[in-house]
């Protein structure tokens, strides 16, 4: 590992500083390149214009004759928190906008990921005239055929890269698809789908449909489109910015859904007013996925939906349960892939697959994250499953390192094996995929291998980027309270600083945690490292050189300002 200092250029920093930027968050914003100020307005009117996704505006089209007809709609979701977001999204404005519409989510168990034949069949003894998938369909080609041998169209809204062939439905909107000139190509599934919504009101406008009704107001649905943004882990460019400054503006002022503040409150009591994108990834997000890994994502969508506050307020402490059990499953799954691990952290090779019968398929993403984080290596782990009645299959969920784009490399494993992956899709930093437990071997091998040959030899030693040293004066609450309320996420990273410290003293809190006392220039402050025992990161040395982030700590109501080192080395 090496710690390294992200570059900026000066006449950046002194432009933001002159335009009124505080000069902490002048030096952070230079170093992910933003170069004026008025890159930082999150303004709803500054969003892209849904004219310019692809295939918008026919979808508009598609919908609002579904609607005028009185024909029966179902949303196809995912078992995310970008699918369950983008479900809701859909649910609320079509209903709103006088469509009967319905939603059909897949037991990840027992259907899998996407629109297969056979959630086709499900979804067909509904009566649906209309399929729209949100957060998928991109790859279901075969499914997208049952649809039409059942005389069921079906209309595409998907984020996630497409394959050789797409399938013939009636509209695909994708900002990734071959065509389309969108300039964000990161938006998230619910995104796309508050796109389609915002296209499909300007299309009911067009045809008169608010006349003699006030016109549906879709900023209230940002909140949800900021949850599965930030949770989807998607890059934060400007556009994805604004949408969740927007969605974070309405959950601070009070006009969040009875869902999200109730799943707040269910996390240890926090508030609506004080929410930050961290809320949203870590807090948000994880309970939500809870569902989708453990029980049923309906649960979750339930908890989107819904008006009632005590009916949220239901879902959310069976959310937040689910969540506590989900930590307890992957608490023991690590433990066990942590000993499978280790044998092989020395050893030679550029990827790493991993499968134990006994781990469950929901978690298996989330052991892959952090193995990748311990070894540095793009990791997939697999679970058993068994999809539509098949034996002997593995799912494996992956998640890559950068410099690798885990999608492509699964995409150029299936082709020099046919036959081997027989399901995969996904992203350039995660993917998940579908194979015959007998062939693990020999996917273990050729996976290692096609990584090897992709993945440049610079990329195999991990890189700590920090925004370099933090002038003790900034060390305060009022600095770190700014820092959390602004909009960070993926590919605009929170600031992680980089300072030299004497240690003055270390206890171990929580059997796993270092509580630190740190001292620079004659200050002292109160530090954490969570998981340091994990990372062989005590006893630290009585002088280091950390990387840490400045956070509030609250504690019996009364906030402090507080270190969260994330990465340490003897100075």
């Amino acid at each position: 590992m090496r710690l390294a200092e992200r570059p900026y250029a000066e006449a950046d920093r002194q432009a933001l500083i002159r335009a009124g930027i505080h000069p902490v968050l002048a030096r952070v914003y230079a170093a992910r390149r933003i170069g004026s100020a008025a890159e930082l307005e999150h303004d709803a009117a500054r969003l892209l214009p849904p004219a310019q996704l692809a295939r918008a505006e026919e979808a508009a089209v598609l919908l609002a004759d579904a609607i005028a007809a009185g024909r029966k709609l179902l949303i196809v979701a995912d078992y995310d928190a970008d699918g369950a977001t983008a479900c809701a999204v859909g649910v609320r404005a079509l209903r709103q906008f006088g469509a009967k519409v319905d939603y059909l989510v897949p037991n990840r168990f027992e259907l899998g990921y996407g629109l297969s034949p056979e959630l086709v069949e499900l979804a067909a003894r509904r009566g649906p005239e209309l399929l729209i998938t949100v957060d998928n369909g991109i790859a279901s080609v075969e499914g997208v055929a049952r649809a039409r041998e059942l005389g069921i169209a079906t209309l595409i809204t998907d984020h996630h890269l497409p394959g050789d062939a797409l399938p013939a439905a009636e509209c695909i909107v994708n900002p990734n698809q071959p065509g389309c000139a969108f300039p964000s190509k990161a938006l998230a599934g619910v995104g796309v789908m508050f796109y389609v919504m915002l296209a499909l009101r300007a299309e009911l406008r067009r045809r008169g449909a608010w006349r003699a009704a006030p016109e549906p107001n879709l900023g209230a649905l940002t909140d949800l489109v900021a949850l599965g943004t930030v949770a989807d882990l998607v890059p934060l460019d400007a556009n994805n910015r604004i949408l969740v400054a927007q969605g974070l503006k309405r959950l601070r002022a009070g006009f969040g859904k009875p869902g999200l503040n109730a799943l707040l409150r269910a996390a240890a009591g926090r508030s609506a007013a004080q929410a930050t994108s961290f809320d949203l990834g870590f807090v948000l997000g994880p309970r939500l996925n809870a569902a989708g890994r453990l029980a049923d994502m309906s649960l979750g969508i339930e908890c989107l939906i819904t008006d009632d506050a005590a009916r949220a307020a239901n879902c959310a402490r069976e959310l937040d349960r689910l969540n506590r059990e989900r930590r307890r499953i992957e608490g023991e799954m690590l433990a066990e892939a942590r000993a499978a691990a280790e044998a092989l952290a020395a050893a030679p090779g550029a990827a790493l697959a991993l499968f134990e019968p006994g781990w469950h398929q929901g978690v298996v993403g989330l052991i892959a994250s952090r193995l990748r984080e311990r070894l540095h290596r793009p990791t997939i782990c697999f679970a058993r499953a068994a999809e539509a009645g098949e034996t002997g299959l593995v799912r494996g969920s992956g998640r890559s390192i950068p410099g690798l784009h885990l999608r492509d490399c699964l995409d150029l494993v299936a082709k020099r094996a046919p036959g081997l992956v027989l399901r995969f899709g996904g992203h350039a930093q995660a993917a998940g995929l579908t194979l015959r437990e007998s062939d693990l071997a020999r996917f273990a091998e050729l996976f290692e291998r096609t990584a090897a040959e992709l993945l440049p030899e610079e990329a195999r030693l991990r890189v700590v980027e920090t925004d370099g040293p933090l002038e003790p004066a900034y060390w305060t609450l009022d600095v770190a309270q700014m820092l959390e309320r602004q909009i960070w996420g993926q590919s605009f990273p929170q600031p992680l600083f980089c300072d030299t410290f004497e240690v003055e003293g270390q206890r171990v809190v929580g059997e796993r945690h270092l509580r630190l006392r740190l001292a620079k220039d004659g200050c002292r402050l109160e530090a954490i490292q969570f998981n340091a025992l994990e990372q062989g990161g005590a006893p630290l040395a009585a002088r280091i050189r950390a990387a840490y982030r400045l956070t509030v700590n609250e504690f019996n109501g009364l906030k402090s300002v507080q270190l969260n080192v994330e990465h340490t080395e003897a100075a």
